[in-house]
């Protein structure tokens, strides 16, 4: 199949012409194509010395906030409260840490400044997010993404110190799950959260799962924990049991997928 290269035209070819996931190349950063991209399962990812790839992979990476698993020592971890979390405090910081931070396969930095100002302004316009960990006043890790409606788009993560994205990452499910956001896209496959309990799905799949989330509302602006940290930490981020009466999180599972 061929991969179609994009001009200035806001469009994307239909996801099902991706090559071994790539589907396009080249056309431009702004707002509006970013988000027409996650709408429609595609996502920007930049190599080395060629223009912005578009990619939509068959299968793709998710999980549920419902999905949560939070391995024991994590929960030991989490417990001791060695960090502590916000939200979209240090959006700046988050990126320049994972700039640091190469995605698997990958040798070289692929948040380039254009990507960095890029999501930038969906940080501006209230679309993409940034959890933090701090030691002190340190930022020692953290990870970003992008919500619209009820999914959240994970991006990239760093740490600098033992455990601190992972914590991060568990602190945003459990939020996530609190405000009805129950989709995450993990993209691709990692073994680091495959163990948090992603798992692939065939790409028509997911996207039935995302046009379900899709028909929610986006939670747009400045994000702030509105869960209790302290709680979160006494439970070692467990997931409480909902209640009989609590509507299910809007996503199609896969029969016979982890969880």
């Amino acid at each position: 199949m061929p991969v179609f290269r994009l001009d200035d035209r806001l469009v994307f070819p239909p996801v099902n012409l991706a090559e071994d996931g790539l589907l396009a190349l080249g056309g431009d950063l702004r707002p509006e194509r970013l988000i027409l991209g996650y709408t429609q399962g595609i996502f920007p990812w930049y190599a080395e010395n060629l223009p912005i790839l578009w990619h939509s992979p068959d299968p793709r990476m998710v999980m549920t906030t419902r999905d949560l698993v939070i391995q024991r020592s994590l929960k030991k971890q989490i417990k001791r409260k060695p960090y502590r979390l916000t939200l979209d405090t240090d959006f700046q910081g988050v990126l320049i840490g994972c700039a640091a931070a190469p995605r698997p396969g990958q040798t070289g930095t692929w948040l380039i400044p254009e990507m960095v100002e890029a999501y930038t302004k969906l940080f501006d316009l209230g679309f993409a997010h940034s959890i933090e960990a701090w030691s002190g006043d340190e930022l020692v890790g953290g990870l970003y993404g992008v919500s619209l409606g009820a999914a959240f788009f994970g991006e990239s993560m760093f740490s600098r110190a033992p455990d601190a994205s992972k914590i991060a990452y568990a602190a945003i499910v459990r939020q996530l799950d609190a405000w009805r956001i129950g989709l995450i896209d993990c993209q691709v496959h990692t073994e680091h959260l495959e163990r948090f309990g992603a798992y692939e799905v065939p790409r028509q799949d997911y996207l039935d799962m995302l046009a379900v989330a899709l028909d929610e509302p986006t939670k747009r602006g400045r994000w702030a924990f509105e869960m209790s940290l302290d709680e979160f930490a006494a439970t070692g981020g467990a997931m409480g049991i909902p209640s009989p009466d609590e509507p299910e999180v809007p996503v199609k599972r896969q029969a016979g997928s982890r969880g």
